[in-house]
């Protein structure tokens, strides 16, 4: 029976090639939305909309996202249907798709309708709507979350496969935590700006909510193109498949730095879920967190609260009694603000970013509770702003520091409670995050009752259109060069170490420092190393950034296998420092440093 079939991408798509009527599927999505009995979920329900369009899809084609049913957030524009952001008087019907839901249903994809937000996407709870507040699809107790409610909880109810939200401080990700889906929050750029109204325009992203991660990842892959009509745009390769977890370095707060608010249950989930990603492989590295804090700080104090002002325009001044009293008061003091203001902000992020960075260094991954505590409807109500600002406790600064993440269900908690973490790591690294993700994802779906089902993750080696490439030095993750190579879209494999033939030195010149790596017939020793799998398409112009006298190679490992990679020619070793006796780039570095 339709009432049965879960809405994930693989059950539709098999229930769509068994024959399968996209009208069926739009007619029991409404069904669904209807049985919640809960007005607050949408603004705008395009139902005749949605089936004409079920309609017109015709015979099963096969695209990546035919027939599937979404729900956008009711600041993405879609044509035909109004545009609030929650707020009536700013109402206005889109004579065109956003750039990202044009995508999505050029793949295939029907819109739902248009669903309920904090207004003007200012919060993290979920309940600053001039219209009915959305419930929170597993325990009515407690709030949605936002700023995206109404599309987190379409998603959990089962009604839509994915859901658009969007992320400036958490939006995309803590609706997620509350209502035990995923919330993919993309590399700044990644997606298209066209056509969403904004909050802070240079930290604003539209993310994706889904059952599971594959399929925020399918949807993810669809989505992420490059609009040359958003300066923001930024142009990225194409997204590769999720694989199998390698062995990474994740950094955690430290048990001091670990901010729960007094949450004991969730400080110990948070610990049990860590020891999985040991589980799996990955190295645990515990870090002192405060400079991350101080970052998510800044994003209601000072420059951004001045940009949130210039997104919402003169209606602050000219008709206030149009915003939500919770949303005004926020916006009110950036009215006070100077330039000089803004400029002293941006100082600040930098010097605190700075900060973030060394914490970060050969580090490939952050791990953190998607929330540190949760929020009921009671608390929310006597106090409509403190509770607020600690749900961004772990997600204000992802965007002020340009990282991707995306947030996972990890099973309940001993009380019952939905628990998730998020896996967070520097720009372009989505696949990365994904992947970690995946291998980590339990416990329920949403409000649904469906089985969650395992995904079959690629094995990490590397692809017919990829070489890979070894790496000894800067281009290392977490070290300065890196983005070099996860700018071109290549992964990380593995680390290892060569075979015990090689001498290593630091060259002469500089700054920067560079590393020469020579086959040396004695006085050889392993050295560490990290093995990259990058785009064909794109060796030729990392090539042509690598200066001599570095130059490819056939790079042997410690497993005897041969891959290519960075050699030194041996004239380029005059004035040189010999530093085999380190065996890695990193510990030469922190020699220096200490």
């Amino acid at each position: 029976m339709i009432a049965d079939l879960p809405f994930t991408l693989a059950a539709l798509r098999q229930a769509y090639a068994s024959g399968l009527s996209p009208v069926q599927v739009i007619e029991e999505a409404f069904r669904r939305l209807d049985a919640t009995n809960d007005p607050g979920i949408f603004i705008h329900a395009a139902r005749e909309a949605a089936l004409k369009a079920a309609a017109a899809l015709g015979e099963y084609d096969g695209r990546p996202l035919w027939g599937i049913p979404f729900v956008a957030k009711d600041n993405i524009d879609v044509l035909g249907m109004p545009t609030t952001a929650a707020c009536p008087d700013f109402k206005y019907d889109a004579t065109r798709d956003a750039f990202v839901v044009e995508k999505l249903c050029a793949a295939g994809a029907i819109c739902l309708g248009k669903a309920n937000l904090d207004q003007f996407a200012t919060g993290l709870v979920g309940v600053r709507s001039p219209y009915p507040i959305p419930k929170n699809a597993i325990d009515p107790d407690i709030v949605p979350g936002g700023s995206s409610s109404g599309s987190a909880v379409a998603v959990a109810h089962g009604i839509a496969t994915f859901s658009l939200g969007t992320d400036t401080a958490g939006s995309g990700r803590v609706p997620a935590a509350l209502n035990s889906i995923v919330g993919l929050k993309p590399t700044l750029g990644a997606f298209s700006a066209s056509g969403v109204v904004p909050a802070c325009r240079t930290l604003d992203t539209i993310s994706v909510f889904a059952l599971n991660v594959s399929d925020a990842w399918d949807v993810f892959s669809v989505a992420a193109q490059f609009d040359p009509r958003d300066a923001y745009s930024r142009k990225f390769p194409p997204s590769s498949a999720l694989r199998k977890i390698i062995r990474t370095r994740v950094a955690v707060p430290n048990d001091k730095t670990l901010e729960t608010f007094g949450d004991d249950v969730q400080r110990a989930h948070f610990h049990a879920d860590v020891e999985k990603l040991a589980h799996l492989g990955c190295e645990i590295i515990e870090i002192d967190f405060t400079p991350f804090y101080n970052v998510a700080k800044m994003l209601y104090e000072g420059a951004w609260v001045a940009e949130r002002v210039a997104a919402v325009g003169d209606r602050l001044l000219d008709a206030a009694e149009t915003i939500h009293p919770t949303t005004r008061a926020i916006l009110e003091p950036g009215l006070k603000l100077s330039a000089a203001d803004a400029f002293n902000g941006i100082y600040r992020l930098k010097d605190l970013a700075r900060e973030c960075e060394f914490a970060l260094a050969g580090i490939d991954a952050i791990c953190v509770p998607t929330i540190p505590h949760f929020v009921s409807v009671d608390d929310i109500t006597k106090d409509p702003i403190g509770p607020n600002s600690r749900l961004g406790t772990y997600t204000n600064f992802v965007n002020l520091l340009d990282m991707c993440g995306i947030a996972v269900p990890t099973g309940a908690r001993s009380d019952g409670r939905p628990g998730s973490l998020t896996i967070l790591a520097r720009m372009g690294q989505d696949a990365l995050v994904a992947s970690l993700a995946a291998s980590l994802e339990s416990g329920a779906v949403g409000a649904t009752g469906w089985h969650r089902d395992t995904v079959a993750l690629a094995e990490d080696i590397v692809g017919e259109d990829e070489i890979g490439m070894v790496v000894c030095g800067a281009h290392m993750s977490g070290l300065p060069l890196n983005p070099e190579l996860t700018g071109r879209g290549a992964r990380l494999l593995r680390k290892t170490k060569t075979s015990a033939k090689y001498r290593f030195y630091a060259l002469a010149g500089g700054p920067p420092k560079r590393p020469g790596m020579v086959a040396a017939d004695e006085g050889g020793a392993a050295i560490e190393v990290e093995v990259w799998a990058l785009p064909k398409s794109v060796v030729g112009g990392f090539l042509a950034g690598i200066p001599s006298p570095l130059c490819l190679g056939s790079v042997e490992l410690e497993d005897g296998s041969l891959e290519k990679g960075f050699l030194c020619e041996s004239a380029g070793l005059a004035g040189a420092t010999e530093i085999t006796n380190l065996g890695s780039w990193r510990s030469y570095i922190t020699k220096m440093a200490g």
